[in-house]
């Protein structure tokens, strides 16, 4: 059983759609008991850093996904702002994160802002970095949406798992043991990401 995180981010419901239509069982919930008997966890979100750590502390969640995570090894994925909720610390709100990755969360610092609108929007390449199971499924023509005006800066590239570019070069998914994140939105990405999210699914 697949458990969707709801912690009153957003896009909940679009990406448990992409799972549904995978086949794939899923569960929305905020209860602890139904986190801590899943066998992966997902943990989408759209929406501000500190509102997010907000709601997980606000839901008592903090200890329940440490605990599945980090002492349990559960296999979780985050994207967008779930995925940076994974660093230890984001400018966004001067806020500390879960603190599961040694990064922070940046905004984006474009030389022409003509040029380069923030928040990046749209579609975009990925670059492999660390290559694992579930990536297998991506084609170097393979194209990514994004929406966001932050990103991730890893002070281990070990836990690089792709990198994008907009101006400059920077991280666009994450991986370390049992985490898996995207900056993108897979969800939104056809049939490259719903293979993506298939891909974790099956681990």
């Amino acid at each position: 059983m697949i458990i969707i995180i709801d912690y009153g981010m957003g896009n909940l419901r679009s990406v448990y759609n992409k799972f549904k239509r995978l086949g794939i069982t899923c569960v929305v919930s905020s209860k602890k008991e139904d986190i801590e008997s899943a066998e992966k966890l997902v943990l989408p979100g759209v929406g501000h850093f500190k509102y997010g750590m907000e709601n997980l502390i606000k839901l008592g969640l903090i200890d329940t996904l440490n605990n599945k995570v980090i002492e349990q090894k559960t296999p979780i994925f985050g994207i967008c702002l779930g995925t940076q909720l994974f660093c230890s610390y984001s400018e966004e709100g001067n806020c500390k994160g879960l603190g599961w990755l040694d990064a922070e969360v940046v905004k984006f610092r474009v030389s022409d802002t003509l040029k380069y609108k923030v928040p990046h929007m749209g579609w975009n390449d990925v670059n492999v970095k660390n290559s694992n199971f579930i990536d297998k499924v991506i084609d170097s023509t393979d194209k990514f949406y994004f929406v966001h005006s932050y990103h991730l800066k890893c002070n281990d590239e070990a836990d690089v798992w792709m990198t994008s570019e907009y101006d400059y070069k920077f991280v666009s998914a994450v991986h370390r043991d049992n985490i898996y994140g995207t900056q993108f939105h897979p969800e939104k990405s056809h049939d490259v990401g719903y293979e993506l999210l298939k891909k974790f699914a099956e681990m």
